[in-house]
């Protein structure tokens, strides 16, 4: 009997390596993924053999794989999908289709066979979820059409590439290909799906309840409840001749918020994520840069650049041109193209397991590798360059979804602020302080008394329709820790934190982490402005905007004096509201109100 000899000195070398690639790719603004990856290809047996692919680390990377998809069926919110999923099934469709057929006919036409075709075919069809979110918030894209329809192409796409894997890998283990070995795997995938769905919608949902009902609050036996359901489902997946990924990918999906009472949603979502992302998959994907081969590029550099290249060509264009019919124009659809780019999680998942399976070779997994971390790449900056485009163009669409604003700290400054934007948009205050939140509340604005760092209150507050956070209370801190957690937990598009005079070297790092903005000025004196609004010696004025400039630059032309003027509020021609900073564009024929002290 082979004895299992459990190397912790490596496994804790790869965590740490994990650590520090995705710590330095992510400095860069890309996906942890990537860094890891890396690492692995850097410090692996191919190249420098620090670490070692040991049993241990064998195992602990099958369980990552399962555990990550787990996750991602998690992360799929289905709302969605309803927000753009005629537009967003035409880019998946495209997007998904057009590389597919591109990578099977090169692979081919190269000489490899049909079956490793089409496993190449699927990992270059696939499109990433992994930090879109993340992305659409630092391009201020989160609001717009083309953050629907991309977050639904994103997910209609890896759903179909699971799907169409399972069954590719069905056939590909059948020992036989007559129509009733044919006949006898569309019976399994279809039984799958139908008992892996009704136990979904109609089981978990009545044993959530139950439990809940039942008054068990030890979360550690909700996480278990979890793996029972995930391990359950993966059993069924290899019952059913397809891969354990997604019978994962299907527990996922209904392992949903409502299934749990909501404190300990939040602790096993923090658990889950810990364990799977923080842990499991890192490992994962370390080991998978292990099977790189860094020399396809001198044996095999022609397809390598042929497949990255068609990856990207047939991602954008084929995006494109099947999103035609939804009428929303082809530059549109370039920049969704430019979007979906980018893979990850499930196509390195999908490769290693044709590696392992022999359908592809050392040398195809390899070429994948460096696709997906080529097209990835690419994705900031073409999406950046796209969205200017339709920018530009005044084609880009903002949805209406998101259109309220949520200010922390009720004070003299806030209450004006918020009831110059309320004429226009939703706004809710929240403070501490009873006695605060009552006078909102007399001015008939809608304010809640409550810790603006409670992440349970602001969850109630419905933070997916908010498109703008204001930080406005004394204490800078407080006024970045809750930008951080509006950004990083509810990912509110725009944030703006108002700083203390002689505080503006506080908090510099958080404020660049959570995308946010000065407010008014990089530093004032608030509590001087609080005093003079409640001693009426201020007033309100209007500006008008002569020549496009930034916020910064009309400041220092118009010589503005903050001790003397507080630009508070910029009016679009639209009519429309939004807070003045430091680093807004501002455009010609908009107007600038300006908070100005009166008397002496």
């Amino acid at each position: 009997m082979e004895v299992f000899h459990l190397n912790i000195l490596n496994i804790a070398a790869v965590l740490l390596a994990a650590y520090l690639g995705g710590l330095a790719i992510r400095k860069m603004g890309y996906p942890a993924i990537l860094g890891e990856l890396l690492i692995g290809i850097i410090l692996g047996p191919g190249l420098l053999g620090v670490l070692e692919y040991s049993e241990s680390i064998k195992v602990l990377a099958e369980i990552g794989i399962i555990l990550l998809m787990v996750y991602i069926g998690m992360e799929i919110d289905f709302h969605d999908l309803k927000k753009a999923s005629w537009p967003g099934l035409l880019a998946a469709i495209g997007g998904f289709f057009v590389p597919f057929a591109l990578g099977y006919f090169t692979i081919v036409w190269y000489g490899g066979t049909r079956m490793s075709g089409l496993f190449v075919a699927i990992a270059i069809g696939v499109t990433s979820l992994a930090t879109k979110s993340r992305i659409l918030i630092d391009l201020k894209l989160l609001n717009t059409r083309i953050a629907y329809v991309l977050m639904a192409g994103a997910l209609i796409s890896d759903t179909l590439a699971l799907v169409i894997f399972s069954g590719i890998t069905n056939f590909a283990e059948s020992s036989s290909i007559d129509s009733g070995a044919l006949l006898l795997i569309g019976v399994k995938i279809l039984a799958f799906f139908g008992i892996t769905i009704g136990i979904g919608l109609l089981l978990l949902p009545r044993l959530g309840r139950y439990i809940s009902q039942s008054g068990l609050k030890n979360s550690t036996a909700y996480f278990t409840m979890i793996l029972i359901v995930t391990f359950g489902y993966c059993e069924l997946a290899e019952l059913a001749g397809m891969h354990s990924i997604l019978g994962a990918f299907m527990a996922g999906l209904f392992l949903k918020d409502q299934l749990f009472p909501r404190k300990i949603s939040k602790e096993l979502n923090k658990a889950f994520y810990d364990v799977s992302i923080g842990f499991m998959a890192p490992i994962f994907f370390v080991s998978a840069g292990f099977f790189v081969d860094i020399t396809v590029f001198q044996t095999d550099l022609w397809l390598l650049i042929l497949i990255t290249f068609l990856a990207i060509i047939g991602k954008i264009l084929g995006t494109a041109l099947f999103y035609l019919p939804s009428r929303n124009g082809w530059r549109e659809g370039i920049t969704i193209g430019t979007g979906m780019n980018g893979r990850g999680a499930v196509e390195i998942i999908i490769a290693e397991i044709g590696l392992t399976m022999g359908i592809i070779d050392q040398t195809i997994f390899s070429i994948l590798v460096f696709m997906a971390i080529f097209t990835t790449l690419t994705v900031p900056v073409l999406l950046n360059w796209t969205s200017k485009w339709l920018r530009r163009r005044g084609e880009l669409v903002y949805m209406d979804k998101r259109r309220g604003t949520l200010i922390v700290g009720v004070n003299p400054l806030s209450l004006l602020l918020a009831e110059k934007l309320a004429t226009k948009i939703p706004v809710t205050l929240i403070d501490n302080n009873p006695e605060r939140v009552q006078q909102a509340r007399q001015s008939s604005l809608n304010a809640i008394q409550g810790n603006a760092l409670n992440e349970d209150l602001l969850a109630e507050l419905k933070p997916e329709n908010i498109a703008s956070f204001i930080g406005l209370t004394t204490n800078s801190q407080v006024n970045l820790l809750a930008a951080q957690l509006a950004h990083d937990s509810f990912l509110i598009p725009q944030v703006y934190v108002a700083i203390a005079q002689g505080e503006s070297a506080v908090g510099s790092e958080l404020l660049k982490k959570s995308n946010a903005a000065h407010l008014f000025a990089p530093a004032f004196n608030m509590v001087r402005w609080f005093q003079l609004i409640r001693d009426q010696q201020t007033q309100l004025t209007t500006v008008a905007v002569t020549n496009k400039t930034t916020g910064a630059a009309w400041c220092s032309k118009q010589a503005i004096d903050f001790q003397q003027s507080l630009p508070l509020l910029i009016e679009a021609e639209d009519q429309s509201l939004r807070p003045f900073h430091s680093d807004e564009q501002l455009e010609t024929n908009e107007r600038l109100w300006v908070l100005k002290k009166t008397g002496d």
